[in-house]
Order: structure tokens, then C-alpha cells, then sequence
């Protein structure tokens, strides 16, 4: 009977055994997870404990010096122990995601494993300090040896990765690439440390302007393309269409981190009128310039900008067969008339489309012939765009006036962009000074919504 009762005992327990094998086959941090509970998480707890981090009152000692000693003391006592490398290595861990630089040393001078994976997160002493924000630990770690490229299993991002998606991680950021981390290289879906710090921006709750520059200033790779066909210029296209779809007050501030990106983008050699390649040959995506210009009045502020960075006014890759920046321009100005509420409404818009025509005429290094007439008549009959395209034909045919030349030749002397407080220096007459900016007007410095957002 009691062999009975012994077998069905053991074949019960035998049944649980396997039945959480196989748990573990399915979710592998499992056996790691119960390797810190049943084995060496008493050692852990004991190295906390030591730096006064331990239950739910957590405060840390601030005495380096007596930390040290009596962590000495623990190792020693416990360096017998057969999961005392376990134990260490996963106190690094905790000392990294703390930031406990005395406390780390101690732990690497008895051997504990600067690679050491958390066995439920999968990452490493060196993630962690990133995703902590500690410099410090960073910076000892990788002169320690710690693999400065090392991906985690699950995610593939590496530490400059992790670095440049948040924009508190900026000091870490410049702490990796002092070190060597390399800028351009990238995770098993093609993407580099500047996709992923564009990525993670929304320009609300995420805005990694200064990472997104610092990276550029390290020599990040603007044209970069992911196995998908990412670039930064597409994934900045993206979110500019967000703002389109977004409140009046997100597609501001969206709007704001846009253009400032643009800007940094085609200053590092982005060719913001290219179109996008997504997939393959067959398949392109509109580019910056183009969704810019088809909706110029809410996109103001990035079309100026664009114009004023000497972007092209037809497609870089296709020319002019595939658009030309006026065709674009007066169809969506025929769309806002339509749209307009009231004249003051219609005036504004027109305006912005008679200033953006003017500085593509002085900023662009080719403007397109101008489209036929015919074509004007399927986009609109109304007089206000009958009398802008008889300008630009009579424009067409006459040489460039001296004021743009003049125009031209003074924002050459003022480069680089922005121009607004270098203009208002000149000693000019403020009359004079509105004339070459005519694009920095009241109202004109922020994105809009499409009116179904608004």
C-alpha cells in the first residue's frame, strides 16, 4: 500500500516536473526567474542589504567608504557559497540599475560577470545603467570591459540605442559615443541608433531633439534605409502627417519638433524631395517636400523652411514628370478656397502660396516650367487663381527683378538658417527687413489640423 501511495506520490511529482519543463521551453526566463528565488537571491538580498536597499524601506548608505568595507566582509564570508558568481553578477546588475558605482567595482574585483543577463528582462549590467540614466556606471563599466555593442536577446537594441530613445538618456548618449559606440550600427531589422531615437519621438511626450542632434553630429548616417525601407526623412514624414490628423494645439507642438528635425536633417545632407521607397522598386511614398507643399497653409512653418533650405521643386528622383511644386500649390490652394470661411480666411491662404512661389523663386536652384493653362482649368475657374497664374506666366518670362536677386544674395550672407534674428540685427529700416522675411507673418509660425480635426 505504501509503495502505492509512494508511486502515485512520485508520478504526481513527476508530472508537475514536466509539466513546468515544459512552461519553461514555452517562457525560458521561467527557470531563470526561480534560479533567483530558490537559489541565489539570499545572496542578493544580503549585498542590498549591505547598501541599505532592502525590503520597502529603501535608503541607500551614502558612506562609500563603510559600504565597501563591509561589502568586502559579505563577499568573503560568502565567496564559498556554490552560487556565489550567480549571486554577484546579479548584484552587479542591481548595483548598475541603481547606479552604485563603490559598490559595482567591489562586485567586478571578486569576479561578478559584466555580461550577466537578467534572467526575466534579458538585459545586462551596462542596459540597465542606460535605461537608468546613470553616466557614471556607463562610463566604469565599459572601462571595466563591458561590451560596449552587446544587443539584448529580446528587443536586439543595443545600449547607444536604448540611449537615444528617451530624451532624459542624452548624457548617457554622449558618454557611448565618447567610448566608441558605433553611430551607424544597426539591429537585425536595419535600424540605427538615429531611427530608433526618431522612432520613439512624437514630439509631445517624446521630443529626443538634442539626441537626434548629437547623433547627427557624431556622424549618423541621414540616408540610412531599413530592411522595410525606413529612413529618418520617412519616419519624419510620418509624423508630420500625425500633426495633420492631430488637435490644434499636439499639431502645434508636433509641428515645432518637425521642423526643427527638418532642419537638422537636410543640414547633415537629407534630401527632403526625394520620393520614398517603401517596399520595393514599384512602390513610392510621397516625400517631405511634396506633403509639405499639398498642404502648405497648415504645413506652413516646414514648407518655408524647406523652400529656404534650397529643396527642390520637383521630385529628385522622377523631376517633374511625377509633381512640380506649383501644380501642387495651386491645388490645394483651390481645395482652402473651397474650404475658406470668410474672405479674411481665403486672403491668408492666398498669401502663403503667392510668399511660398516667390521663394522657391529665389531659393530653389530649378523651378519648373510652369504646368499649361489647360491643366488650371480642371483644377479651378475662381478669379483669385486666374490672376496668380497669369503673374507667374508673365514671371516666367522675364528675368529675375533685382529685389529677389537681392533677396537671394542676402539670405546667402545670413546662412545658416534661421535667419529671423540675424535679419532683425541689419541696419535696415524695419520696412525693409519685413520684406525679406515676408514668410515670418503673425499666425504663420504653427501647424494647423485638417478642418475635421479642428
Amino acid at each position: 500500500m505504501n509503495a502505492y501511495v509512494h508511486g502515485c506520490e512520485y508520478s504526481a511529482l513527476s508530472e508537475r516536473e514536466e509539466i513546468v519543463a515544459q512552461r519553461e521551453q514555452i517562457m525560458p526566463f521561467l527557470h531563470g526567474f526561480r534560479r533567483i528565488v530558490y537559489e541565489y537571491q539570499p545572496l542578493v538580498d544580503a549585498v542590498m542589504g549591505v547598501l541599505g536597499i532592502e525590503g520597502e524601506d529603501q535608503h541607500r548608505r551614502d558612506d562609500e567608504g563603510g559600504v565597501s568595507g563591509a561589502l568586502v566582509e559579505l563577499l568573503d564570508r560568502e565567496s564559498q557559497s556554490p552560487v556565489f558568481m550567480e549571486g554577484i553578477s546579479y548584484s552587479l546588475f542591481r548595483a548598475a540599475d541603481l547606479g552604485v558605482v563603490s559598490a559595482a567595482q567591489v562586485l567586478l574585483r571578486y569576479g561578478a560577470d559584466l555580461n550577466f543577463e537578467d534572467p526575466v528582462s534579458y538585459y545586462n549590467p551596462l542596459h540597465i545603467a542606460v535605461l537608468r540614466n546613470k553616466p557614471d556606471m556607463v562610463q566604469m563599466l565599459i572601462s571595466h570591459g563591458a561590451e560596449i555593442e552587446k544587443r539584448d536577446r529580446i528587443h536586439e537594441s543595443s545600449p547607444l540605442d536604448l540611449a537615444g530613445e528617451e530624451e532624459d538618456k542624452l548624457p548617457c548618449l554622449r558618454v557611448l559615443l565618447d567610448l566608441g559606440a558605433d553611430v551607424n550600427a544597426k539591429d537585425k531589422n536595419g535600424k540605427t541608433a538615429l531611427l530608433h531615437a526618431l522612432a520613439s519621438s512624437d514630439g509631445l511626450t517624446v521630443s529626443n531633439l538634442d539626441n537626434i542632434q548629437l547623433l547627427l553630429e557624431r556622424g549618423a548616417d541621414v540616408n540610412t534605409v531599413t530592411h522595410d525601407g525606413e529612413t529618418p526623412m520617412s519616419s519624419l514624414t510620418f509624423l508630420v502627417k500625425e500633426a495633420l490628423d492631430s488637435s490644434a494645439e499636439d499639431a502645434k507642438e508636433i509641428g515645432n519638433f518637425c521642423t526643427r528635425v527638418a532642419h537638422l536633417l537636410i543640414s547633415h545632407g537629407a534630401d527632403p524631395s526625394c520620393c520614398l521607397n517603401a517596399t520595393d522598386a514599384e512602390v513610392w511614398e510621397h516625400s517631405l517636400t511634396y506633403i509639405s507643399l499639398e498642404n502648405f497653409d497648415l504645413l506652413f512653418p516646414l514648407t518655408a523652411l524647406l523652400l529656404q533650405h534650397g529643396a527642390s521643386f520637383v521630385c529628385s528622383h522622377h523631376s517633374a514628370s511625377y509633381w512640380t511644386g506649383q501644380q501642387l500649390i495651386f491645388t490645394r490652394l483651390a481645395e482652402a478656397l473651397r474650404e475658406a470661411l470668410d474672405a479674411a480666411e481665403a486672403a491668408d491662404v492666398l498669401a502663403k502660396a503667392e510668399v511660398l512661389l516667390d521663394l522657391a523663386r529665389i531659393c530653389c536652384p530649378f523651378i519648373p516650367p510652369l504646368f499649361p493653362r489647360s491643366v488650371l482649368d480642371q483644377i479651378s475657374t475662381c478669379q483669385p487663381l486666374l490672376e496668380l497664374y497669369s503673374r507667374l506666366e508673365e514671371q516666367e518670362r522675364q528675368p529675375l527683378p533685382l529685389r529677389c536677386l537681392c533677396r537671394r544674395l542676402i539670405r546667402l550672407c545670413l546662412r545658416p538658417w534661421p535667419f529671423e534674428e540675424k535679419v532683425k540685427a541689419l541696419p535696415l529700416p524695419d520696412r525693409l527687413k519685413d520684406s525679406l522675411l515676408p514668410e515670418n507673418r503673425a499666425g504663420w509660425d504653427r501647424f494647423k489640423p485638417r478642418p475635421s480635426q479642428r
